[in-house]
């Protein structure tokens, strides 16, 4: 049994702790954290606002609200998961996956299939999660998405994300959320399905290097590697951090462009690729 539990959150002191969690998670200017009014009145009218205890202790929580997307035939229903936070003593225990997980069982009893969120697109932990885990998968970049941010994560680069599309009803989720999930394929299972890779420049001295030019985008499967620790990266070489944010920029907008897909995500041996498909079909 896990060391948590998960609770939804709806009053006053609770959504004040996860103004607490923000805090802790993004340090910098309060203003940057979602005060507990708005998550409030947001819980009060369809949001949802979940949070795993240790005990009486916060230690993490997910929160989201109501919204629209456009279709053919006119706006349709969607949730849009605004945040997800976990204390850093908590990080790599499954605490993310089991908020996620109960978004998702909520969310599918409010009778919306669909979730949408953002995440920094060079950040490896998310992306294992997000996409590999979870099974959202991407065909949306978007540049400076918050602006100038100042927290101490964020500051210093443009805000650009990834949008991700979380389809509640598909197989592919289930299998991924099912106490029997499908096996993650590694790096030799694409490699030998014939992805075309895309790897970074090795640098001993820096880590590894984007590359200096994108090659034509070809083939059913692609292999982008992103850096293994971008935020380490980051805190040693913002000149470096800089290069990779236009260089992701550039070739993931090339790719959505092209009707390619961010479909999963390998992380192996220090390394770490991002799989996209061509075609929806494909998931």
């Amino acid at each position: 049994m896990p060391d948590w539990t998960i609770h939804l959150l709806e009053t006053p002191a609770e959504l004040a702790a996860v103004e607490t969690l923000q805090s802790v998670v993004w340090p910098g200017p309060d203003i940057e954290i979602v005060p507990k009014d708005i998550m409030l009145a947001a819980v009060h009218n369809g949001g949802l606002a979940i949070g795993a205890l240790v005990e009486q202790t916060l230690v993490g929580a997910v929160f989201g609200f109501p919204g629209f997307y456009p279709t053919p035939d006119g706006p349709r229903l969607k949730h849009c998961s605004h945040l997800l936070a976990v204390l850093p003593d908590w990080r790599n225990k499954g605490v993310g996956f089991a908020l996620k997980r109960a978004q998702w069982q909520m969310v599918r009893k409010q009778g919306i299939d669909r979730i949408t969120w953002t995440y920094e697109p060079l950040l490896s932990r998310n992306a294992h999660l997000n996409i590999a885990r979870l099974g959202a998968v991407s065909n949306t970049y978007l540049r400076s998405e918050y602006g100038e941010m100042r927290d101490a994560l964020n500051a210093g680069l443009p805000s650009d994300r990834f949008q991700v599309d979380w389809w509640l009803n598909t197989k592919r989720v289930e299998r991924r959320l099912s106490h029997r999930s499908r096996p993650m394929l590694n790096l030799d299972h694409y490699l030998s399905a014939g992805a075309t890779l895309f790897a970074a420049l090795p640098d001993p001295d820096t880590g590894p290097r984007p590359l200096e030019q994108i090659p034509a985008l070809s083939g059913s499967l692609l292999l982008v590697e992103i850096p293994p620790d971008f935020l380490a990266l980051k805190a040693n070489d913002l000149a470096l951090a800089r290069d990779w944010r236009f260089y992701g920029r550039e070739i993931f907008e090339e790719a959505f462009a092209a009707g390619y897909y961010v479909t999963d995500f390998v992380h192996e041996q220090d390394r770490s690729f991002y799989v996209l498909t061509h075609g929806e079909s494909t998931f």
